[in-house]
């Protein structure tokens, strides 16, 4: 009977819950609470995007700000730039002139200065010297001949006069001592030419002038199909061969002053233009203008060099080198309208320098030309132009 009311006295109480059930319930608490928290902040962005979309997309809308200046003009010198090939101004091949031999001894080394007819090198001449010797002895003989028939002449012609001896003799005698100094002559003129062959087996400076190349050593073999054995630049010349674009080249003339800056050097070596070439190169659309260089040792021939040539003076717009940009088809500047609207202008550059780049065609010099930001700009863009500072 206890049992049972007891069991009775619990009907209608809660029942009893377990730890881990009561873990479960918090847990579905939390996140109910979770996901009423993110409803709400989802709702309140999704109003704030609805309420003020037309208000941030309207700076998006605006026109972007750039920096223009209104070039002018002004008076600046019209440069020219090249680049070319050093050399020597006039070169000289010197090779064998005459039979040739074995070279003995070479005399002077690439980079020695040399005078018109010094010595570079020395060739065997033993066998020459022995024919000079036996031509030397040739003319003696001929000598000794010559005289004897002058003294049987002599002695004839004493005999002539007693009537001793008939003037066919006389004749006969005067013949012979005229073919004996005909043979001291050849005999003179074989000798003179083999000296001359010896002269010419050195190897000699035609001018003087600077040694660029030596070709030969001691003990080499050379004759009259050896090719060049020194190179020389007469008088120490040096000259760049400017290549330049056919529009360039026209407006050069002989006379014109330009400044050559070697590769590797900062110098810059004053020259003068003294030949223009007459052709362009059908290929590459360039001619060939020739700028002398007085010596330097730091002008090497076949090196590569710089040039700028002053072509005169000329007007034009001055931008700074942020206003320029270039594509495929050239440079180009941009230049805002009446509407406020930029334009891309295709311009002709001049020779860059500190004040600036000179404008050689394309602008008038009145135009806003943008100076800043224009690679982030298009054509027909609209911007609000805004005036550069001076200064």
């Amino acid at each position: 009977m206890n049992y049972e009311t007891k069991m009775a006295g619990f009907e209608g109480a809660t029942p009893y819950l377990s730890e881990f059930q009561l873990e479960e319930r918090r847990k579905r608490r939390w996140l109910i609470i979770g996901l009423i928290l993110l409803a709400v902040i989802a709702i309140g962005a999704w109003i704030a995007l609805r309420g003020g979309g037309k208000d941030a997309a309207a700076p998006a809308k605006q026109a972007p700000s750039v920096t223009v200046v209104v070039p002018g003009k002004q008076l600046v010198e019209n440069r020219i730039s090249a680049t070319g090939t050093l050399a020597a101004r006039r070169e000289m091949p010197v090779g064998a002139v005459g039979e040739g031999g074995m070279v003995t001894r070479v005399l002077v080394e690439p980079g020695a200065w040399v005078q018109a007819g010094q010595v570079l090198a020395v060739v065997d001449r033993q066998v020459q010297a022995q024919q000079s010797g036996q031509l030397a002895s040739q003319i003696q003989v001929a000598q000794a001949d010559a005289r004897l028939t002058q003294n049987e002449l002599d002695r004839a012609k004493a005999l002539a006069s007693r009537g001793f001896i008939s003037k066919a003799e006389i004749d006969r005698k005067t013949a012979q001592r005229d073919a004996a100094a005909a043979r001291v002559r050849v005999a003179q003129a074989q000798f003179g030419e083999n000296r001359a062959r010896i002269g010419r087996l050195d190897i000699r400076a035609p001018a003087g002038g600077l040694v660029l190349t030596r070709a030969v050593e001691p003990g080499q073999v050379i004759g009259a199909g050896t090719g060049v054995l020194f190179r020389i630049a007469r008088g120490g010349e040096m000259e760049l061969k400017a290549a330049l674009a056919e529009a360039d080249l026209q407006r050069l003339t002989v006379g014109m002053v330009a400044q050559v800056t070697p590769v590797g050097t900062a110098t810059a070596f004053n020259g003068q233009i003294w030949q223009i070439a007459p052709v362009i190169d059908p290929q590459s659309r360039q001619g060939v203008a020739r700028v002398a260089l007085a010596y330097n040792r730091s002008l090497r021939p076949g090196g590569f060099a710089a040039a700028s040539i002053v072509s005169g003076q000329v007007e034009a717009p001055m931008l700074p080198e942020s206003a320029v940009l270039s594509d495929q088809k050239g440079s180009y500047v941009y230049v805002v309208g009446g509407n406020n609207k930029v334009t891309q202008r295709y311009v002709t550059l001049g020779a860059i320098s500190d004040a600036g780049l000179p404008i050689l065609s394309g602008l008038i010099g009145d135009e806003k030309v943008v100076v800043s930001a224009g690679a982030f700009l298009s054509p027909d863009q609209s911007v609000v132009p805004v005036s550069a500072k001076k200064g």
